[in-house]
Parts: C-alpha cells; structure tokens; sequence
C-alpha cells in the first residue's frame, strides 16, 4: 500500500478518513492529510510524534474498509462476548460462519467476524484497491456469494466478478467499461450487497421476493472492467511507467482533460468499440473524428479484441448462457436497447420497463456510437436483450453526490433484469 505522508491529497487519504471514521473516529472524508487527520492517525495508533500511514498502519486500517476482522477463539468466549466485543450482531457473525456451533466454539477456531456498517461506501472515490477489499468483504460476510476473475487488465489487475443465486437462468451486468465513469461501479456493489442483506433476513425489495429471486436466477456482476483507466482517473495510479505512456498518449489530445477526460484502458484503447459488431464501421466513423491512434477516448485498437479486459469480456460472455446484459455507463438518463434492426424477443417491452422504473428515456443508439460495443454484440451474437444504461446527468467522471439518486433510479433497472424475464 501506499505510504502516506502529513500534506499529502488523494483517493488513498479518502480511504485513510474512510477507515478512521468507520473505527469510530471523529473526521471528515476530504482526501486532505491535514492536522486533523494527522491527529487522528496517532490517536487511533496510540503513537504520538509522527503520522506517517506505513505498511503497518495500514494493516490496521484495511480491516475497516473490507468490513471485517477476525478472532482466535479462547477459552471463555461465545458467540455473543465476541459480537460484544467488536460491537456486532450475534447473527452477523454466525452468518459469517456457518459451519461454527454456536454453542460449542473450540478454541483456537479462527472466525470472521463482520463489522456492523455496510461495506459499499458512497463517499469516496473508487479504484482497484477497494474493489477488492469490497469484494473481499462481501465474501467473509456472506459466505455462499462467490467470487472470482474473469481474467486481467494491462497492469495485472484482476477483473473481479460475484456470483449471486443458484438458479437456472442466467443474467450479466457490467460497469466501468469507461474509465471516468467509476461512479457505476458502487451501483452494483451497493446491489450485490442489498441482496445478500435482504436474502439473509428473509427481506424484500420493492416487493420483490429475494429468497424466490435467487433461487431461479443466477446473476453476475462485473464491477469495474477497466481497473487500470480507473485508477489512472481517480489517482490510485500517479507515476510508473504506465502512468508516463498515459501522459504522452494524452498529450496528443490537448483538448480532452487529463486524466479526468480518459475513457480509454491504459493503452489508450476504447474497451467498448473492441467488440466484433460492426468494428469496421465504428472504425470509420471514429477515425473521421480524428482519432485513429491511441487516445484517451474512441480509439477502437488494432483489431477487434485487441485488450486483455475486452477478450476476458468476450470470452466469459462466450463460457456462459446469459439472458440479458446490462452495460453501465454514465451520463444522460438514457438507455439504449437496440443494435441496428436486430430486435430480440421482449427487448422492447423490458426497455419500456426499465424506462417506466426509472424515469431514463428509451432510445436507439446514436449512429455515431453505435458500432462495436458490447451491448451490440451481445444483441448481435444471441439474439437476447441487452441494454446500455447511461445513468445520472452531467460531464464525466459524475461526482459521488449522484450516487444516491443513481441507484434510487436504477434499483428497478437490476432488479427488473431478472424479474421481467420470468
């Protein structure tokens, strides 16, 4: 992790402020390590005469931002001394552990046990780093969601997905295909973790039915499909070699605000005009616009498939059976439905669905960005719906202030992804 210093400004300080906080502490989430954040540092460490946050300090801290921690059983505990302890729930903490007697804890026995806070956070901003301490998180809490990678970005980093349900009928959603665009990535988390909280206590949602749901679907989320553009947008990645070919690339592009107007992956390429429908048209078109060369937006590569995070897109669409996807962008309230005149079964009537729920207008993709996406080739390629959804209003990246109205807007959008396919 990265070491941090007393005047220094950032997504990394946002994190620091995000755990100190959730610890009990009294302060404000402004990504400044200012006096008061330096104070609060020794306070919580106990160490006084420097606010260095080390590789020690942090391990202190990550336990906050996954949302939980864990206890070596001794002779005396139970299951509720140790929810005390942590200041939990009794049921929280066998939730974590299922295969743990609650009244016959052996010694030594490790348990998890989650904080009582939810994980997903809407106040600061999101990077690969706290992907995988949310999903990390998740997991520990709710042991029967599963997780794994679907394969790597330019950098290395994992492209993330969970897996919710264990029913027959399969369904997809993305986010951050675009790197300044992160603020869909907690739409979905916030989703995943909702309806784990509401499974495990037999709750529903906007009269949903969470036991039923997830019992006849089986749903993947794909939180953040392009980590390292993301990083570069939010500040996680601010120096390196990558970092440097980021800058040159941008430099080409005096125009287009560096790093908050890069949409690209890391190379410099436009994961949602990689995809094999109709790439040579998007081709055309974009290159007519000037851009026929790495960039920070609407570059389309060399070829289709160009990226690791577009082929590990295309290849676990391919592994799977998917009845519907939906793409999450940002900015407009719009969602687009259709790939050329390609019209599969319902599409138009789940659309009109979606459009009703939500309030965001139903339309067909402008010609110009209507090449090459993901959403066409899923249409394309199966014949099933698929949907982009531009959600809030504004220049990119939307600031975190959206977030509540953006998933207040969406939730019948995900939920509606299964419950218009039964």
């Amino acid at each position: 992790m990265k070491k941090l210093y007393p005047g220094e400004q950032g997504v990394f300080v946002q994190y620091l402020q995000l755990a100190l906080q959730r610890a009990g502490e009294s302060i404000a989430i402004d990504g400044i390590f200012g006096p008061d954040t330096c104070s609060t540092v020794e306070k919580f460490t106990g160490k006084s005469g420097g606010c260095t946050v080390d590789d020690e300090t942090w391990k202190l801290l990550i336990p906050y931002l996954k949302g939980y921690t864990t206890h070596l059983v001794e002779k005396g505990d139970s299951i509720y001394s140790i929810a005390k302890k942590y200041g939990t729930t009794e049921q929280a903490v066998l939730q974590a552990n299922p295969n743990v007697e609650s009244n016959n804890l052996n010694i030594g026995t490790l348990l998890i046990v989650p904080f009582d806070f939810e994980i997903v956070p809407d106040n600061v901003l999101y990077t690969s780093f706290l992907v995988e301490w949310i999903v990390d998180g998740l997991q520990a809490r709710y042991p029967y969601l599963k997780t794994g990678s679907l394969g790597r970005s330019v950098m290395g980093s994992k492209l993330l997905y969970l897996n919710l349900g264990n029913g027959d009928t399969e369904a997809c959603y993305n986010a951050s295909f675009h790197a300044n665009e992160s603020i869909t990535t907690p739409v979905l988390l916030k989703f995943a973790e909702q309806l784990m909280r509401n499974y495990e206590n037999e709750e529903e949602i906007q009269n949903v039915n969470i036991q039923h749901l997830l019992e006849e679907f089986n749903l993947y989320l794909i939180p953040m499909v392009n980590p390292d553009g993301v990083d570069l947008v939010n500040g996680a990645l601010d120096q390196g070699y990558f970092y440097r070919e980021a800058v040159r690339i941008a430099s080409a592009y005096p125009d287009i605000s560096f790093p908050s107007g890069w949409k690209a992956n890391i190379r410099g390429v436009d994961l949602n005009l990689q995809f094999p429908a109709g790439w040579n048209m998007a081709k055309r078109i974009k290159y007519n616009q000037g851009y026929t060369k790495q960039a920070p937006r609407d570059y389309v590569g060399m070829t289709p498939l160009s990226e690791p995070e577009s082929i590990a897109m295309y290849n676990f669409t391919r592994a799977h059976e998917f009845r519907l996807i939906l793409a999450y962008h940002t900015q407009g309230e719009v969602i687009y439905w259709r790939y050329l005149d390609y019209n599969p079964v319902n599409s138009h009537e789940i659309g009109k669905y979606f459009s009703e729920v939500s309030g965001y207008r139903l339309e067909e993709t402008p010609s110009a960005s209507g090449y090459a996406g993901y959403k066409d080739w899923f249409i394309l390629e199966y014949d099933k719906p698929g949907y982009t959804i531009e959600a809030g209003l504004g220049t990119n990246p939307l600031p975190m202030s959206q977030f509540e109205k953006i998933y207040r807007d969406n939730i019948g959008i995900l939920l509606g992804g299964m419950t218009e396919l039964e």
